[in-house]
């Protein structure tokens, strides 16, 4: 009897440690977009110094980050992905689906410009023009939000980059800043994210060629795991957070959120 007593109290002492070092603590996957461009490094120090509350990023394609919740690798989740999030949602890994923020995507490019896409004025006429004359163009390739932005935009250019011959499309599978910094080094065209490019522009060779088309504009929601389908989740921690960040002052800190003068993101949280 004192046995199984003493082992019993060291089940409850495990679990209790285990609480202990949860509590406090919450995980968000995140599009590697929000690590490159410093913006999360930005918020979640000011959030972690106004409640105590420690909060750990895993920085992964939209497509990858999702998978890691329903693995149970994260509290909530922020992507740039509708439809991967729709997805999500409707199998009941996610709850409190909120818009958060926007900004924009943009074609850069080489100076010299080979394809002449600087006189295009919609993204998927710059791609036809990119592919016509196969000129160098490098895709992360991997599922992220601006991967799939990338294959809608190929497919209203009525084009299948993969059955035009040569080598000038390179696929890389890494994070948009991997992927923006080895086009600049082949002197490639590149889709990427407005907020990545601006914060590595001062070291980039590339110029921004096409921007403004509204087929460019670039959505970033927030959702929180749900405490149902993975009871494992941080219920308190990440439901406080997501208050915060599409609340006023989140809000407004990542408005507040500048590189060299130049704000990265626009808050438009429901």
């Amino acid at each position: 009897m004192q046995l199984m007593r003493l082992v019993l109290l060291a089940a409850i002492l495990a679990v209790a440690a285990s609480v202990d070092a949860r509590a406090g603590t919450v995980t968000i996957a995140a599009t590697t977009s929000l690590q490159d461009s410093g913006l999360l490094g930005y918020l979640l120090p000011k959030y972690a110094a106004l409640t105590g509350t420690r909060v750990e990023v895993v920085s992964r394609a939209s497509a990858q980050a999702l998978l890691v919740a329903e693995h149970d690798g994260a509290d909530l989740v922020l992507v740039n992905e509708p439809d991967a999030l729709a997805r999500f949602v409707e199998q009941r890994h996610g709850v409190f689906r909120r818009r958060l923020m926007s900004n924009d995507f943009l074609i850069a490019g080489p100076r010299s410009d080979p394809a002449k896409v600087a006189r295009t004025k919609e993204g998927s006429a710059a791609l036809r023009a990119i592919a016509q004359v196969r000129a160098p163009y490098v895709s992360r390739a991997d599922n992220s939000g601006t991967h799939r932005k990338e294959q809608k935009l190929w497919a209203r250019a009525g084009i299948n980059p993969k059955a035009r011959t040569g080598n000038w499309l390179r696929e890389t599978g890494l994070g948009m800043g991997a992927t923006l910094e080895i086009a600049d080094k082949l002197g490639a065209y590149i889709l990427t994210d407005r907020a990545t490019f601006v914060s590595r522009r001062s070291r980039l060779k590339l110029d921004v060629l096409v921007e403004g088309d509204p087929e460019l504009f670039n959505q970033y929601e927030i959702v929180m795991v749900s405490p149902l389908r993975h009871p494992r989740a941080s219920l308190e921690e990440g439901r406080a957070l997501l208050d915060w960040l599409t609340g006023k002052d989140g809000q407004a800190a990542i408005r507040e959120y500048k590189v060299d003068g130049t704000p990265l993101f626009h808050p438009n949280a429901e």
